[in-house]
């Protein structure tokens, strides 16, 4: 958004900013609002590099993706060490940790239950895909090791068995539950591999670490690469999405355009 007013010394009139997460539209009014009142400590600068529908269409899918990612980065994994796992591969998360993982030179698999969309993850840098079946039955203490690192979205039954197939000294980063919250596993994974299992929270993280998540992502992204896994609709057309969202018949990014909805 652009600054319209403000109080505050971090900020100047007509300044662009992200806001993402900290309980807005959640806790807080500001849901598909073109105007909100918020605090400035939960604001950052824009990257200048970024256009406006570019920041909307990373949202904080991307923004969470790239918090996955740089985890993955700080525990000193590179691509040649092995391949890294994607789970929930067609959603926001998945599609931008794909995408991102692949420019940064990472061999990605891509794991979905939506068998029609593998040109889709294909075009985002996919190097293989696999169905989302393979992760629904119970775990193993350990499978044979298969990836050094995870981007899990899902949870659950395919948190445990990712972790199981984890190579020795990777990473799981985990940071969606659509499967569930309950999570069973051994600790073999932990001890005799010395895999680590990071959470990440995107809502309360610092402002430090936002700015550094959003200066990553306007280094590795161009605008044409954002266009592929965002789509735009008007305000009358949410209703119609949401019920798509909860059948699972959308991928990527969908922007709600307040501005040309009235």
């Amino acid at each position: 958004g652009k600054v319209v007013d403000t109080k505050s010394s971090l900020f100047k009139k007509g300044d662009k900013v992200i806001l993402n997460g900290f309980g807005v539209g959640e806790k807080y009014w500001g849901g598909l609002a073109q105007f909100s009142k918020v605090k400035a400590k939960w604001l950052i600068h824009k990257p200048s590099n970024l256009s406006d529908s570019s920041c909307m269409s990373l949202g904080t899918a991307g923004y969470t993706a790239m918090l996955c990612i740089l985890e993955i980065l700080n525990k000193k994994i590179r691509p040649n060490d092995g391949m890294i796992l994607v789970t929930g591969a067609t959603g926001g998360v998945g599609s931008f940790a794909v995408m991102i993982l692949s420019k940064l030179g990472y061999s990605v698999i891509a794991a979905t239950g939506k068998a029609n969309q593998n040109k889709y993850l294909s075009e985002l840098g996919a190097v293989e895909i696999i169905p989302r079946d393979i992760f629904s039955e119970p775990p193993k203490a350990l499978e044979k090791e298969k990836w050094v690192g995870v981007v899990e979205t899902v949870g659950s039954l395919t948190l445990s068995n990712a972790c199981a197939s984890t190579k020795y000294g990777g990473v799981v980063t985990s940071c969606g539950m659509a499967q569930g919250m309950k999570f069973t596993t051994s600790v073999a994974p932990f001890i005799l591999r010395n895999i680590t299992l990071s959470g990440i929270d995107s809502v309360y993280k610092s402002i430090n670490e936002r700015i550094e998540a959003w200066k990553k992502l306007s280094e590795i992204l161009d605008e044409d690469s954002i266009k592929l896994i965002s789509s735009t609709i008007k305000l009358d057309e949410v209703n119609a999405y949401t019920k798509k969202m909860l059948n699972q018949n959308i991928v990527g990014r969908v922007i709600v355009d307040m501005k040309n909805s009235l």
